[in-house]
């Protein structure tokens, strides 16, 4: 099949889902306004709440939300074949994940910024609430493992790769002092400030890998980034959301974004086959790459490009706290997400033109391979070009490497430029990764502090040092422990099953939420996902646990996945329970909106609209062009 053939399905599929489905919940279901004040302004302190240009906070959400999944899942899924995750993607993006994002983002909005959980307690309970907290705490920490050891994987031995990886952090802090302090709002100057350092951290790359000296520095094993990456999080998740978080996000959406548009060029102009067949023959389990059949695997390990219980997290997260109106929820939720979309197709290509037999050699143990039979093809010469050794690093990113790489060289004028490409594409998922790392670090503090504070109602206080630093400190050591301990092959199926199980309590929880709204008729779009993902991931869950782990004596993994699924399974039925409650309440009110629901939100569920910023700021909401 040729490649063009898919992009050009999933684009046309994208385009139209934003403009008819998209649409449609925006204006149908959430009702979305541009007069109602969002929480950026009405619970205003500016440190974590910050109204925020529509363009930069789609780019902070996009570099967060777009982490290694949608690059390294499709990767891992092509040994099912091509066909099964381009559906998944496709399809999966529009109607469950797509759905999903821009829900929960406007969930949180009309729940002051908070949480998912403490959205699930005002919908659903306290229980439910109280549980769901411990089990989102549990799943972040394993989200942040799997995309912390795939990061990990990406950057061990990379000097290039590492050095600019590690420079888009100063970058990061220049242009968040320029746009809110040197020269506040300036956005342009700050992006071309960060674009043009950017371009010069890549070109300086390969003079820095050929320095001795920087490669002492540099040139770090599995356990120092493995290390470094969760000091990394403590610091992005401490420091306030404008200084280092919120720049460096927007800054990596160039990279990101420009990455894949140029993929997107070189393979309408190089038109590579796809080499993998549609289906192969470990659709029905025995693959060396991932464990288990194409059902229900595949829905796991393409997490992030389809449908991803992360979104969940920084949905309810950094960016309901800075987005202006609530029209931009459309853009921001919805559009991201089909973005991330695409991301993941061109992933899928990227690993489907390679020979088979090749990258079942880059993605499997050496062991492993030898017991398929296969011979490599042009491995010994892509090994050669790019001055590495390819066989055997498993995790998806060495060889995403390798067929992106391969597509850029084989535009004219590029050839020759193999190891160019593929020390760029390994800093590209660097960068993708870690914009997610320190998102969701930051996030899961947040969590932390919740819970914390119902017993010690100091940490309750956003700006209260202490606690910021003692929560930070240890949701960082929990999953760094993970990373420092763990390998890509037993965290990312734990990672999928535990990510996907998240995205389906998110999408019951809001379900809950419509109902409440008075918006019965409505919760099909949120329900159907919702039920179908979690049946499918409790399936996925069971055979890790049964299957792979205990046999494997992983106790400590098999416990793990027994708790999340229990804990979901208790959000699961009081939800459900809650939906029946509700809909046998006949009486209708009006909320502080103005609209006509079975319950409003309590006080307290949403912030006062400060007096001395009352009209202006609600005016300018207002006013804003949304685009």
């Amino acid at each position: 099949m040729n490649s063009i053939v898919l992009v050009f399905t999933a684009l046309c599929f994208f385009a139209i889902g934003y403009r008819l489905y998209g649409l449609f919940i925006a204006n149908k279901v959430l009702g979305l306004r541009n007069d109602r004040p969002t929480p950026a302004i009405t619970c205003a302190d500016g440190h974590d709440y910050v109204k925020t240009n529509k363009f930069v906070l789609f780019g902070h959400h996009f570099a967060a939300i777009a982490a290694a999944g949608p690059l390294l899942g499709p990767v891992l899924a092509a040994q099912f074949g091509y066909l099964p995750g381009a559906l998944w993607i496709i399809i999966g993006a529009v109607l469950a994940g797509a759905v999903h994002d821009m829900v929960v983002l406007f969930a949180s909005i009309r729940h002051k910024g908070r949480s998912l959980s403490r959205i699930a307690e005002s919908e659903i309970g306290t229980v439910a609430g109280g549980v769901a907290s411990f089990a989102f705490l549990f799943i972040l920490i394993l989200t942040l493992a799997g995309l912390s050891i795939a990061c990990v994987n990406a950057m061990f031995d990379s000097v290039w790769g590492t050095f600019t990886v590690f420079a888009t952090m100063p970058i990061a802090l220049l242009m968040g002092l320029w746009m809110y302090k040197i020269r506040p709002g300036d956005v342009k100057g700050a992006s071309i400030i960060g674009v043009i350092l950017l371009f010069a951290a890549v070109g300086a790359g390969p003079l820095v890998a050929a320095d001795p000296t920087m490669q002492s520095i540099f040139k770090l094993s599995k356990k120092q980034i493995s290390v470094i990456i969760p000091v990394y999080g403590f610091i992005a998740s401490a420091l306030p959301v404008w200084m280092l978080l919120c720049p460096r996000d927007y800054l990596s959406t160039y990279l990101k974004i420009g990455t894949i548009i140029m993929l997107a060029g070189g393979i309408a102009i190089v038109q590579p086959i796809l080499l993998m067949p549609p289906v192969t023959q470990f659709i029905s389990g025995g693959g060396p790459v991932i464990p288990g059949h194409v059902f229900p695997f595949v829905f796991i390990t393409i997490a992030c490009g389809a449908l991803s219980g992360f979104h969940a997290i920084i949905g309810t997260g950094t960016t309901p706290k800075m987005i202006g109106t609530e029209r931009d929820v459309l853009f921001v939720g919805f559009g991201a997400m089909l973005v991330e979309g695409f991301v993941a197709v061109m992933a899928l290509i990227a690993a489907c033109v390679l020979v088979p037999a090749d990258y079942f050699a880059i993605n499997s143990a050496p062991a492993a391979f030898e017991k398929l039979g296969m011979a490599t093809v042009n491995l010994p010469e892509l090994s050669t070009q790019v001055n590495e050794t390819l066989q055997g690093r498993p995790g998806g990113a060495v060889s995403l490497a390798v067929g992106m790489a391969y597509v850029f060289s084989s535009i004219p004028f590029m050839k020759g430029l193999m190891a160019y490409w593929y020390h760029f594409v390994i800093m590209f998922e660097a960068v993708f990764i870690l914009t997610a790392v320190d998102t969701g670090t930051r996030v899961g503090r947040f969590l932390l502090q919740e819970m914390i504070g119902k017993l010690i109602p100091k940490f309750l206080e956003k700006r209260w040092v202490p606690g910021i630093v003692i929560t930070s400190f240890v949701f960082t050591s929990a999953w760094g422990y993970l990373v420092y301990t763990g390998d890509i092959k037993t965290i990312w199926p734990l990672f999928g099953m535990s990510n996907q199980l998240l995205a389906s309590s998110a999408l019951i929880i809001c379900t809950t939420m419509l109902i409440r709204m008075g918006k019965a008729r409505y919760i099909w779009v949120t329900a159907i996902p919702g039920l179908i993902m979690a049946f499918i991931t409790m399936y996925a869950g069971y055979l890790n646990v049964t299957t792979a782990y205990l046999p494997q004596g992983k106790t400590l993994l098999a416990v793990l996945s027994v708790i999340v699924m229990v804990l979901m399974a208790i959000v699961f039925v009081a939800a459900i329970r809650k939906w029946f409650e509700l809909l046998q309440i006949k009486e209708r009110v009006k909320d502080i909106w103005g609209e006509t629901v079975i319950a409003p939100l309590a006080d307290e569920a949403v912030c006062p609209i400060p007096v001395d910023q009352d009209k202006s700021l609600i005016e300018k909401s207002a006013t804003e062009k949304w685009g």
